[in-house]
């Protein structure tokens, strides 16, 4: 975590407007509410705020229709995202156009590649230079209005990404909630920690972003109309869903050190320690 920065909070204020109003205030084209998979530019914002300093680089190796890259260039980071998805790309890529003449930071990319072109020589020269991998967990992509998720692709594009990430760099994925036919939640919170974990990382957080609006005391839904239609057609009562899973990861020694930092611990010597283990395993 940026060190100038406060312990965030497990709570994200971050649907007191509605999508729509969200993508409109900041300018995004057209089209770019077809991606409903989306991470909402006001999430993108947060977690970009709280785990990047400007100048930084963030990653999204499925970028849909460029949110998170758009929210990156208006923080005044670099921004880089991919997507296999021709008018997601298009989308994306007019996004990031607007950002830049509206004076955003002007290095932003989309590419049209798969997450594993990240791991190839094309991508030798990002090796420890990204600060934040924020991206969102999908539906697979043949069945888009289903509930089923793939963690192990999810798996195999973190670890794509990973020898990208710099020291003290942080994965955040995002899952909005899906249900199953018969009205129970998906556990995509368990699906997103073993995928990031397969991956070689660290789970340190797991924060609720808000998708309602906190009016003193009491929540205000934004569920669209569909969701408040399927909520009323089941058997037994159903709760609107009011929130998106944000679970964050890092480097196991990087997990390490910012708990040591937390207890008072002396990082270096942290460090010492864990130098010493190395070698004793490697004897």
């Amino acid at each position: 975590m940026p060190d100038h920065l406060e312990a965030p909070l497990s709570v994200w204020l971050t649907g007191q407007r509605y999508p729509f109003v969200q993508s409109r205030a900041a300018g995004y084209v057209p089209g770019t509410e077809t991606d409903t998979e989306r991470i909402p530019p006001a999430v993108a914002a947060h977690a970009i705020a709280t785990y990047t300093r400007p100048g930084d680089l963030v990653l999204d190796p499925d970028c849909g229709t460029g949110t998170v890259l758009t929210e990156a260039l208006r923080a005044g980071r670099h921004a880089l995202g991919l997507t296999t998805n021709n008018r997601w790309w298009s989308l994306a890529r007019a996004n990031v156009t607007a950002a830049k003449s509206a004076g955003a930071w002007r290095d932003g990319s989309v590419l049209d590649a798969r997450p594993k072109v990240l791991a190839t020589a094309r991508a030798a020269g990002l090796t420890g230079r990204v600060g934040l991998v924020l991206t969102a967990m999908r539906t697979v992509s043949d069945r888009p209005n289903s509930p089923n998720h793939d963690p192990v692709e999810l798996a195999r594009t973190l670890r794509c990404c990973e020898p990208l990430l710099r020291t003290g760099g942080h994965v955040v994925v995002v899952a909005r909630p899906h249900r199953h036919s018969d009205g129970s939640l998906a556990d995509l919170t368990t699906q997103v920690i073993a995928a990031g974990t397969a991956a070689g990382l660290t789970p340190v957080d797991r924060c609720v972003a808000l998708t309602a609006e906190l009016r003193g005391g009491r929540l205000i839904t934004r569920a669209a109309l569909a969701e408040r239609r399927a909520a009323r057609a089941t058997a037994s009562p159903t709760s609107l869903v009011a929130h998106h899973e944000v679970l964050v990861f890092q480097f196991a020694h990087d997990a390490e050190l910012a708990a040591a930092a937390v207890c008072g611990a002396d990082a270096f010597n942290l460090l010492d320690e864990m130098a010493g283990r190395r070698c004793d395993l490697a004897a």
